[in-house]
Formats: C-alpha cells, sequence, structure tokens
C-alpha cells in the first residue's frame, strides 16, 4: 500500500506522514525543501520517496501525477494561510496562496480521483479548516480557499455515493493547530491549540473507516456547530473580533 502526501515536512503532514508509516504504508513525500523532508524521511521505517515540488505550479502537480499514478491514498495537505484585511495585503501573495490551496489541490483531486474510480479503490483526503464554515474578516482569502477545499470534497462524496464507488474522500477540519502554519500567516491563536501528531492520528483513523467531515476537538466541534446556528451578522462581529485577537497577539 503506498500514501502520497502534500507539505509534508513539518507540522500535520509530517505527523500524517509518520503515522501512515507506523501502519505499514509506503510513503511519497513532497514539499519544497529537501532537507526537512529527509529529516522526515529518516524517521521512517518503511520504503520512501521524497519528492522537491512547488505545487503552486499546476505544471508540477501534472508532472508529479504523471510520475507517482499509482497510490492508495492521497494527503491533500500544502497550503498556507497570510493574515491582514483583504484591501492592504499584497495581491500577488494572495494568488500565490489560491494557486497552493485551491488550484494545486483541484488539479491533485481530479487526477488521482480518475486514476481511483478506474480500478474502483482509493481514499482522499483533502486538509481544509473550521475556517471553511466561517467567513473570515481580516483572513478572507485564506477561510475562501478552505471553503473551496470543503466544499468541493463534499460534492465528490455525493457523486461517488450515487455512481456506487469505492472510492472515499475526507475533508479534514482542524481548529487551531500548533505548526509552523502560524508564523508563515503571522497569526498567534489566543485559544489551546492541538497538537500536529494528535490531530494527524485522527484524521488518519477517521479517514481510514470511511468519515467524510474529520473535526478533530472538542471544543472545535462547538465551534463548527455554532457556525451553523448563529445569524450571519452575528458571526462575523465574532469572528473578526477572533481574528484581531490574533493580530494583538502577535505584536
Amino acid at each position: 500500500m503506498k500514501a502520497l502526501v502534500t507539505g509534508a515536512s513539518s507540522g500535520i503532514g509530517k505527523d500524517i506522514a509518520l503515522y501512515l508509516d507506523e501502519l505499514g504504508y509506503e510513503l511519497i513525500l513532497v514539499a519544497r525543501t529537501r532537507k526537512d523532508l529527509l529529516n522526515v524521511s529518516k524517521l521512517c521505517n518503511n520504503k520512501v520517496e521524497i519528492v522537491i515540488m512547488d505545487l503552486s505550479k499546476i505544471d508540477n502537480c501534472i508532472k508529479l501525477y504523471n510520475e507517482h499514478k499509482n497510490v492508495d491514498i492521497l494527503i491533500n495537505n500544502a497550503g498556507f494561510g497570510l493574515f491582514g484585511e483583504f484591501s492592504t495585503t499584497k495581491n500577488e501573495r494572495e494568488l500565490e496562496m489560491i494557486d497552493l490551496n485551491v488550484k494545486s489541490l483541484h488539479v491533485l483531486t481530479k487526477l488521482y480521483l480518475k486514476q481511483m474510480e478506474k480500478r474502483n479503490g482509493g481514499m482522499i483526503m483533502n486538509v481544509s479548516s473550521s475556517a471553511a464554515f466561517l467567513p473570515g474578516p481580516l483572513m478572507s482569502t485564506y477561510y475562501a480557499t478552505k471553503s473551496y477545499v470543503y466544499n468541493l470534497t463534499c460534492a465528490l462524496y455525493e457523486e461517488l455515493r450515487r455512481n456506487k464507488s469505492k472510492v472515499r474522500v475526507s475533508v479534514l477540519c482542524p481548529g487551531p493547530v500548533d505548526t509552523n502554519f502560524n508564523n508563515v500567516a503571522k497569526v498567534k491563536f489566543s485559544i489551546h491549540a492541538l497538537s500536529s501528531k494528535y490531530v494527524a492520528r485522527y484524521a488518519v483513523d477517521k479517514m481510514l473507516k470511511g468519515k467524510l467531515v474529520i473535526v478533530p476537538g472538542f471544543m472545535t466541534k462547538i465551534g463548527v456547530f455554532g457556525c451553523k446556528i448563529l445569524p450571519l451578522k452575528l458571526l462575523l462581529k465574532i469572528d473578526y473580533k477572533i481574528q484581531k485577537g490574533k493580530e494583538c497577539s502577535n505584536e
């Protein structure tokens, strides 16, 4: 059995890779930093192939698929965030985020899904966020990308179900997690963050059981439920205050 993990050099991606290795999977690990991927590979017991690649380039996504078509599990984890008001954040950086968080995930999901459908087997887990359920003022583009990932995956689930396919898709929607993502996005959470190891193991276990929407942590589950029942304008006010708190904590 073979699994491909993007964004595997640190954080959730790294811990998902290590847990899949523990479960006996051969791994293909993808990220931009060779040193970090080599460090991850040294912690593994099974066969590991590392791929140094910038997946924000669509041609690289196609190249990755053409060179590694036959995998049993695809984990689309690569992504990053950006903090700030929409009118002041750098457009170029946001477009890079859309390329990585949305376009590359879209392309890889489509390519591998077609291959899995042909053999009627395989699993795809797309990493979204609890941000998918919120409007996200002060991180609007990031939240929008995660909403895309969530809705795309849920739609694919229903298409596969109606086609009676044995291919399974899941979407991981964690709340705050203690990873390097926070440094890249320039935010610091004022509430307790789960460890990436806990989130990774929880996510993989639920994925293997066929769960569609995976939300680790009791408080995050409560938050997601609240997003579904609160009036939108009230939710916007609450969300803005939470986001503003991240900025204050970061100063």
